[in-house]
């Protein structure tokens, strides 16, 4: 069964839990490096997901640009 892709606000807001959870430092070493490594494929995913919403703004101011200037 394959796992449903995260939306961006809930990818953040369970980074900002693990960040939470190993600033308290009451985990397990085991535990806090997965929570890290969890925490780093979270953001990978958020800048990624960052840049494609980003490039879609400029794909769609652009080609509003482009009516405007045929009106």
């Amino acid at each position: 069964m394959s796992r449903k892709a995260k939306t961006f606000e809930e990818s953040m807001q369970r980074l900002e839990e693990i960040v939470r959870l190993l600033e308290e430092n009451k985990l397990p070493l085991d535990e806090s490096i997965a929570l890290f490594e969890e925490g780093l494929q979270l953001s990978k995913d958020c800048d990624t997901k960052l840049k494609d919403f980003y490039k879609k703004v400029e794909d769609i101011t652009k080609k509003n640009e482009g009516e405007a200037d045929e009106l």
